[in-house]
């Protein structure tokens, strides 16, 4: 396909080379090039796409997918919009509750996919990644003031890993990947992390979504379960968290302070919300709307 037009977006994670593009009639796409090595994982993640857009998942549209000179691509459809964790605070209350209630709805559909019989147990996996973890943790040179507390966390909670389903997730899905199109629909966008694991572990990003808008993260949890959110849930969800909490301060040093410091300050306000663990329904969460 010509394009007239190749402008590079420089944002985001990825390892990935990412593009708007026009072609000859106008119409823009979002070209995504990696390294031919990543041909056989890029070509998974693209048929999956193709399942997700089959279940009515809002998302950018897979295209294309082919060997180029720069590597492996995949083109999809641009989505015309703005960022959902830059205008979501110019939304009603009303509003950011319910583009978080649809987010759950989406995500609920998304791990309707289910991973392959061959996929390792998940308490196995899980313990085996923490313990990594609060090793990593034990010689990292920044500790949190209370960080012992998240490790207690985690070692007094194992056992709710066992028998957990395992689905496809989205790998990533928080506020920062999601779209508010012109149209006014919420669009879930980069799936270049996706995996499979644990449905609710998929929550472990969700502080994002607390940080910008409790109302939203709210939302999420309730459209996920339709406004019925088991015990069970909260408590898996505060090991996830502490997990991940736990790791963010090691994997920061390397990018700089600031990027040291964003993850020091979530875990401050991690610790809040869970009252120093001593809590397991986070006090951004508002309940059901009424």
């Amino acid at each position: 396909m010509f394009f007239s037009t190749k402008q590079p977006i420089n944002k985001g994670w990825s390892s990935d080379k990412k593009y708007c593009v026009t072609d000859a009639k106008g119409v823009r796409y979002l070209l995504r090039v990696s390294d031919i090595s990543q041909y056989d994982a890029k070509l998974a993640e693209f048929q999956v796409m193709q399942q997700l857009c089959s279940l009515g998942i809002p998302m950018c549209q897979p295209v294309d997918f082919g060997i180029c000179d720069e590597g492996v691509y995949s083109l999809q459809s641009w989505i015309v919009g703005q960022d959902a964790e830059q205008v979501i605070a110019e939304c009603s209350s009303d509003q950011q509750y319910d583009y978080g209630f649809e987010a759950g709805r989406i995500l609920r559909k998304i791990h309707s996919i289910p991973a392959p019989a061959t996929q390792q147990d998940w308490a196995t996996f899980f313990n085996r990644k923490m313990d990594r973890k609060i090793e990593q943790y034990g010689k990292c040179p920044i500790k949190y003031p209370n960080g012992q507390l998240l490790i207690d966390y985690i070692n007094a909670n194992r056992h709710l890993l066992q028998n957990r389903p395992q689905t496809y997730q989205h790998g990533d899905y928080h506020i920062g990947n999601m779209m508010i199109g012109d149209d006014g629909k919420l669009y879930i966008i980069d799936f270049n992390r996706s995996d499979y694991g644990d449905p609710w572990e998929e929550f472990n990003r969700i502080v994002w979504c607390a940080q910008k808008s409790p109302l939203f993260a709210s939302g999420l949890v309730n459209g996920y379960f339709d406004n019925a959110v088991p015990l069970e849930f909260w408590k898996l969800l505060a090991l996830y968290i502490s997990s991940n909490t736990l790791s963010s301060v090691y994997w920061a040093i390397p990018f700089g302070q600031e990027e040291v410091d964003v993850m020091l300050n979530q875990a401050k306000q991690v610790f809040a919300w869970y009252e120093n663990m001593n809590r397991v329904v986070p006090t951004w969460y508002t309940g059901a709307k009424k």
